[in-house]
């Protein structure tokens, strides 16, 4: 069952996973047609508006005109009205496609373009509010008309109202143009959505066509070809992708070729001491009555060779143990100045032997979280070399000292010094300045390599100061508190 759902899980993630085109398309359409869309649907809206508040504007006027007419006329005061003003009344109806009512003051109906309500009464609230001085004007967007009234004043100086004129006009003839209008505009948005369509797909060929590019020459890289010129400059990004997939690759080539290099390395290390124990046993083996006092020597050439293969076997085995992702250190606050001194004490009688001075210099008293053994280790591997690579008569000086944050080893010698061209390869593994001097004092060549893995595994750095005949300075930084990164362990 859970092997089940987690099939599901797996599958369902792979259907999430979307080709960026694809993204990109669509949301070129998108940002193309809404704008598009709501243009069309507010220029629609705005013109109906603009139309209707226009036809309403010249009706008004041109119902204040006959209104004014109907004023100067006297049309209440003459029986049977003024035909002249009737035939107006009609023929305006006729052409705003409306009805015309005219209401005398008992609100009676005394023209109707419709001749349907005459000598009827009419008691509107808009009626009624017009006999009292206030116009009304209202818009039914449902049914697409509006109603107008405007006042008909008498002729004389206290200017009462003689009737009403009631407007009623429909604004379908409008309304249907603009739905005409609406209609081409319609297929225009068609034909925009299928111009953007044809745009958006030739945008987003035209901008991952670099990106296709690059992807054919990194798959050249995966076949193997490491090469292949991967470097894409059209667009900064694609050039800049290049430029860390190159440097990838580059790490690459060099982890390789360190790879390589570190296997024949090791072959050559091991089979030195062997080949060098072969030639010392068939000696032995070819002469006869040995003498006990060659014999003797012979064996101890041997079993130097043995503790040679014994150091270097070891050093590999300390090494693969901290090139592990998971490799543990056991952490505990330790004093660091006492660690110092118990080092330099052991190293002693090789400085006595080489006529060095071991100087110790404490700077403050430093706790530390750490791994004892391993920075033991790393010390240990740096002092001792300062102190087999010096000159006759030199000294080593050790310092110890700390800040906030960190504590600063720093191992200064009176030796050999280190080229400058060497400097950046002597954490090599099996990386050797002088080569010959190196097998004279029974060097591996893993020292540096284990002390650099010691000191990155705290989360520190390690830095080389050197000139060749004036001595080195290697200089440890190692936070005070050890903080486990997430996952591993401490």
């Amino acid at each position: 069952m859970e092997h089940r759902q987690k099939a599901v899980f797996r599958l369902w993630k792979r259907k999430i996973v979307l080709r960026m085109r694809v993204v990109i398309f669509f949301l070129l359409l998108l940002f193309g047609c809404i704008p598009t869309f709501f243009c069309a649907q507010t220029i629609i809206r705005s013109v109906r508006q603009n139309e209707i508040d226009a036809r309403m504007i010249e009706i008004q006027n041109q119902c204040r005109i006959l209104s004014s007419k109907m004023t100067r006329l006297r049309y209440f005061w003459e029986e049977g009205g003024v035909s002249s003003l009737d035939s107006e009344i009609e023929t305006m109806a006729d052409v705003y496609n409306g009805r015309i009512v005219v209401v005398d003051r008992d609100f009676r109906i005394v023209q109707d373009t419709f001749h349907i309500a005459e000598s009827r009464l009419m008691v509107a609230e808009e009626v009624i509010r017009c006999f009292q001085g206030e116009n009304s004007s209202k818009y039914n967007s449902q049914k697409n008309y509006f109603i107008q009234t405007l006042p008909v004043y008498d002729n004389t100086d206290d200017k009462g109202i003689d009737g009403v004129l009631v407007i009623t006009v429909s604004t379908e003839s409008i309304i249907n143009l603009l739905d005409k209008v609406m209609d081409r505009a319609s297929f225009f948005q068609v034909l925009t959505l299928i111009i953007l369509v044809m745009a958006a797909f030739m945008a987003v060929r035209v901008l991952f066509q670099p990106f296709e590019e690059l992807q054919k020459k990194l798959d050249l890289v995966a076949e193997g070809f490491l090469d292949t010129d991967i470097t894409t400059s059209t667009y900064r990004e694609t050039l800049k992708i290049s430029e860390t997939v190159e440097r990838t690759i580059t790490k690459l080539r060099e982890i390789d070729e360190s790879r390589q290099e570190f296997v024949s390395n090791v072959s050559h290390e091991l089979k030195t001491p062997i080949t060098s124990i072969r030639v010392l046993a068939d000696s032995l083996m070819g002469m006869e009555n040995v003498p006990t006092e060659l014999y003797q020597e012979f064996m101890e050439d041997i079993s130097h060779e043995i503790d040679r293969e014994t150091q270097i076997i070891n050093d590999l085995l300390a090494l693969v143990k901290m090139d592990k992702s998971n490799a543990e250190l056991n952490i505990s606050s330790v004093n660091v100045n006492l660690l110092v001194e118990q080092i330099l004490k052991r190293l002693r009688p090789i400085a006595d032997r080489q006529k060095v001075e071991l100087i110790f210099e404490s700077i403050r008293e430093v706790s530390a979280e750490i791994d004892e053994v391993k920075v033991s280790l790393a010390i240990t591997n740096l002092a001792e070399n300062a102190v087999k690579y010096n000159t006759e008569n030199g000294w080593v000086r050790v310092t110890v000292d700390a800040d906030h944050k960190f504590f600063y080893i720093k191992i200064s010698d009176s030796g050999i010094g280190i080229p400058e061209d060497e400097q950046n390869k002597i954490f090599d593994r099996f990386y050797r300045v002088d080569k010959t001097r190196s097998r004279e004092t029974g060097g591996s060549g893993l020292g540096l390599a284990i002390t650099r893995n010691v000191v990155l595994m705290h989360k520190g750095a390690i830095k080389l100061s050197s000139r060749p005949g004036e001595g080195s300075t290697f200089t440890l930084r190692i936070p005070l508190k050890y903080i486990a990164s997430a996952g591993g362990q401490g």
